[in-house]
């Protein structure tokens, strides 16, 4: 389907100019950042009411194709970054594994005691030192996710010397002959508050993929906690699953 066919089938129209805008989008012919026809431009390109072409963009809206801008249009989303859940790598790996440019800024550094709570997930003494960092994630310029990171001061004793603009923690934690080789992660999705969300360039009541991971190194040893929130409509994440074996009912025992 295209521009110069007219809509005429039994689907509802609605969803027949959703994949024929899907379709541009997937092609290339809408690229990412670039702003769609407007309403008034696509009631005249395919002689449909104004309310069809609008239910036809909130549901590629919904969807995390489109991004409407007050006052400028209706704009085409970047590429969704790809995650494999199964996979242990850091974000800037992750990004680059994908095309994309990876930033980072941290916002926040401190020492503090780890307090029951931290110490019970770090599995140490609630009065041993943590370091605590926040830290926002770009991809391609744009905000991607928030995260704040717990770990044992003990695990990377000098790390307030160390530029983490510059490096990874998945860096730092191999340059001290640490490796990551197992993780807990658990995922929902949740809100965040208004000061928040700035960060992340979302409106307060937009849905968030909240993350939360445990790591251990190849001693066992929890090195991290930390807890993500990253933007839907910026990231998908894939598991892949296989079937266990089954025992031949057949087979005589």
């Amino acid at each position: 389907m295209g521009e110069d066919q007219i809509i005429n089938n039994n689907s509802p129209k609605y969803m027949q100019l959703r994949e024929i805008l899907r379709t541009h989008i997937e092609d290339g012919e809408y690229l990412p950042g670039t702003a769609i026809p407007s309403e008034s431009e696509l009631v005249d390109s395919f002689g449909i009411h104004r309310l069809t072409v609008r239910n036809a963009i909130n549901a590629l809206v919904m969807e995390g194709l489109l991004k409407p801008v007050q006052g400028k249009g209706v704009f085409v989303v970047g590429k969704k970054m790809q995650h494999d859940l199964e996979t242990l790598s850091g974000f800037r790996q992750k990004t680059r594994a994908e095309g994309a440019q990876a930033g980072t800024k941290t916002l926040f550094r401190t020492v503090r005691p780890a307090g029951l709570k931290y110490a019970r997930l770090l599995e140490i003494k609630p009065d041993d030192e943590i370091y605590y960092l926040r830290r926002l994630y770009y991809v391609d310029k744009e905000p991607a996710s928030l995260e704040d990171i717990y770990l044992p001061k003990a695990i990377l004793p000098d790390i307030q010397d160390i530029d983490l603009d510059v490096f990874s923690l998945f860096d730092i934690l191999e340059f001290n002959g640490i490796s990551v080789v197992k993780a807990w992660q658990t995922l929902a999705i949740t809100r965040l508050d208004a000061k928040d969300s700035r960060w992340l360039k979302i409106s307060p009541n937009t849905a968030v993929l909240l993350f939360e991971c445990t790591s251990r190194d190849q001693y066992g040893r929890v090195i991290e906690f930390n807890r993500s929130y990253t933007r839907s409509d910026r990231a998908c994440f894939t598991v892949s699953y296989q079937r266990l074996p089954q025992d031949d009912p057949t087979e005589k025992k």
